[in-house]
């Protein structure tokens, strides 16, 4: 009798994402769900970190084949520098960019909070330490004159807990880069209590620009994003992207953006943010290379 044929194991994929309350988390749970139920080569799970930078870190290490980070935190990564200055270069590359994250700045209403100056001699949340938030919450307080040896008082969380520490009136402002809408932000500001400001980062910048060229750009929070915006929010915002290790076989990446683009539909409805993925835009240059596998894939699509 001849032997039957075993069916190849999937292939696993370890997917890093982020912590709850921010646009990561549904999404990379959702990118798991989709891959592992509707390719039946990969089995993709999704384990929460706290963001941008243990993504780096554990992608880099082989802990994990696919994480989601920030540009300018991924940009870093690979040349060792801000929070991986002790690490070294990291060799990373890019397999896909997803969409823009815009800064927020939320503060108390009654915190007196119209400009970033305003928070010298104030206890603010400049994120999870180590995060991206943290990153660019330093370089906005940094072009505003607030150096670490100013008065504002920093403490290091991550958005879910910012919102409630805020909420408790321990904290009267916070930082956090994230989609729209970030669930720990819009419960916030439906809840009204307290009612909250979001104050703008666009004149910081001319300064943040001169000194990390490309890695930032000006946006605009709309009013529409979240309850109780009265109008439009100048803002900055960065491109989020997929990493990869650079030595990531070919087939492996081949793989994963056959599932990934064959399935869009369904991984649309993971997150609003979700939605703006498209073939065109994830192939948008950035600041961090691409996988060589990545970019022939895309060109053998016409991306």
């Amino acid at each position: 009798m001849p032997a039957v044929a075993r069916a190849a194991s999937p292939t696993r994929v370890r997917i890093v994402i982020g912590g709850k309350g921010g646009v990561f988390y549904p999404y990379g749970k959702g990118l798991a769900e989709v891959l592992s139920a509707r390719d039946d080569a990969l089995k993709a799970t999704a384990e929460a970190t706290g963001g941008s930078v243990d993504n780096a870190r554990l992608v880099h290490a082989g802990k994990a084949d696919i994480g989601f980070a920030t540009v300018d935190s991924a940009y870093d990564a690979v040349h060792g520098a801000g929070a991986y200055a002790k690490d070294g270069r990291l060799d990373l590359r890019v397999l896909a960019v997803l969409y823009d994250s815009y800064l927020h700045v939320v503060a108390r209403k009654d915190a007196g909070i119209a400009a970033i100056a305003d928070l010298e001699g104030k206890p603010v949340s400049i994120g999870s330490a180590g995060s991206s938030t943290e990153a660019i919450a330093d370089r906005v307080l940094e072009a505003a004159g607030l150096g670490p040896a100013s008065g504002v008082a920093r403490a290091n969380l991550g958005v879910a807990e910012s919102a409630e520490t805020l909420k408790d009136g321990k904290i009267d402002a916070f930082f956090w880069i994230g989609g729209l809408p970030t669930a720990a932000v819009q419960d916030l500001a439906v809840a009204g209590k307290p009612a909250i400001v979001f104050i703008p980062t666009g004149g910081e910048y001319a300064a943040i620009d001169k000194k990390y060229p490309g890695l930032y750009r000006q946006l605009t929070l709309p009013k529409s994003a979240y309850a109780g915006i009265a109008a439009d929010v100048p803002s900055l915002g960065v491109a989020n992207v997929l990493i990869v290790s650079a030595k990531a076989k070919d087939n492996f990446i081949t793989a994963v953006l056959n599932g990934i683009f064959d399935n869009l539909g369904a991984i649309h409805k993971a997150h609003p943010e979700a939605a703006r993925l498209a073939l065109g835009s994830a192939a948008a240059a950035t600041a961090v290379p691409f996988h060589p596998a990545a970019v022939a894939f895309y060109k053998a699509k016409g991306a």
